[in-house]
């Protein structure tokens, strides 16, 4: 094959995928110790079975598939109306917020809906993306040729990074250069941490003010146990002008294995809202009516409340590892209104180096911070997904050999 037909943006990539260079880590440390026990507090999985009004949904809609009078093949690429209808009743109504069951996407994944977004804007669009985040964001654009070349400070040179550390209370401050897409996630995955509402309206007002586009990933918002903090970028005034929002039932409703996402692009966004309808039409084929029955399950009241206890449990797990991190005199961000808790390591130690101590030490996996963004150098994420006695044993042991 000629090389010169392939796109050379992928050789910008900095190695592989952070969550397959762990996979690999561990799969080498296995390699080596046949016997290890190890505890996996690192990729983001859920462990909590799916809901039983879920389940007997799905067996519902089975059943119909199995007779030819309620039997569907292909459904709209947007999703049926009975799931984004639910969706706007259980997310947004109550909430206050006025939407529109069309605004609404349904797909088979937000880490996909992330990606394929920047399919929608030119090759010299300026981006903005907080540091640390989600590497998905800041991925997709090297993939789209956005980013330019990565540098010495490990920064890609055309990427405006929003720093949200301790030091401003995982507030990130407006770009300094001009920029015309800004990606924001709230619950932040990895510190955990929540955007406040008046740094929401501080990028709400620069993006209307600036023609720029907010892209908010509100994927863990749920998991925000103080009503009093927004949980959508549409409870902001203006946002309807400037933002698209990305939901998922992953880990809402432990969806991982059944996948089930949506996409919220407001009418008022007339464009965007068409070319990704557009977009979606021509290389989605949309997600299974099965699936589709099983997301509108969540919402009603049996399923809601059954959800809330899923979620109140990974939160119990969260407390903890909070809690005992703390106790060893640890500092630790996140954990109280998200399933991640930002660990801050010791000084001057690699986070890659610490997980290769922690695997080695104790046989438990968590996430190199640097794997997020230079902001995340020196920090450590664990997540509250894992089984809860797993969690506290892992616990025990970073306490007694760490």
């Amino acid at each position: 094959m000629n090389s010169s037909i392939v796109n050379t943006n992928y050789d910008l990539l900095p190695g592989s995928y952070l969550f397959s260079t762990i996979a690999q880590k561990i799969k080498e440390y296995q390699g080596a110790h046949a016997d290890a026990d190890i505890i996996r507090l690192g990729i983001g999985d859920v462990t909590t079975p799916l809901i039983p009004e879920v389940i007997k949904a799905m067996h519902n809609a089975v059943d119909e598939m199995a007779v030819k009078g309620t039997f569907r093949g292909y459904g709209p690429e947007q999703g049926y109306d009975f799931v984004r209808e639910a969706i706007v009743r259980g997310e947004y109504t109550a909430r206050g917020i006025e939407m529109d069951p069309n605004d609404i996407f349904v797909s088979d994944g937000s880490k996909c809906d992330v990606a394929n977004i920047q399919e929608l804007f030119t090759e010299n669009v300026n981006i903005a993306i907080p540091d640390p985040v989600y590497p998905v964001y800041l991925d997709s654009n090297v993939m789209a040729g956005r980013a330019g070349v990565l540098q010495d400070d490990g920064r890609f040179s055309k990427v405006t990074y929003l720093a949200s550390t301790a030091e401003n209370n995982f507030q990130p401050d407006l770009p300094k250069n001009p920029v015309q897409l800004i990606y924001l996630c709230s619950p932040n995955n990895p510190t955990g941490t929540v955007l406040s509402r008046e740094t929401l309206q501080k990028f709400v007002n620069y993006a209307n003010e600036n023609g720029a586009l907010i892209l908010f990933d509100g994927a863990y918002n749920c998991y925000i146990q103080d009503e009093s903090l927004p949980h959508s970028i549409f409870e902001i005034p203006g946002a309807r002008t400037c933002a698209i929002e990305f939901r998922s039932f992953s880990k809402t409703a432990g969806f991982t294995g059944v996948r089930c996402a949506y996409t919220v692009i407001p009418h008022e966004l007339s464009k965007l809202h068409a070319m990704w309808n557009r977009r979606q039409c021509t290389k989605f084929n949309g997600v299974s009516y099965v699936t589709q029955r099983a997301a509108e399950a969540i919402y009603s009241p049996v399923g809601w409340q059954q959800t809330k206890e899923v979620i109140a449990g990974y939160m119990r797990t969260a407390g903890v590892i909070r809690k005992e991190l703390t106790a060893a005199g640890y500092t630790v961000f996140g954990g109280e209104h998200a399933p991640y808790i930002w660990w801050k390591i010791p000084d001057g130690e690699k986070s890659f180096d610490f997980f290769d101590r922690l695997l080695a030490t104790c046989e438990v996996v968590g996430t190199p911070g640097s794997g997020f963004g230079p902001c995340g150098e020196g920090y450590f994420r664990l997540t509250a997904f894992g089984d809860y006695e797993r969690t506290c044993e892992a616990l025990k042991r970073i306490r007694e050999k760490l």
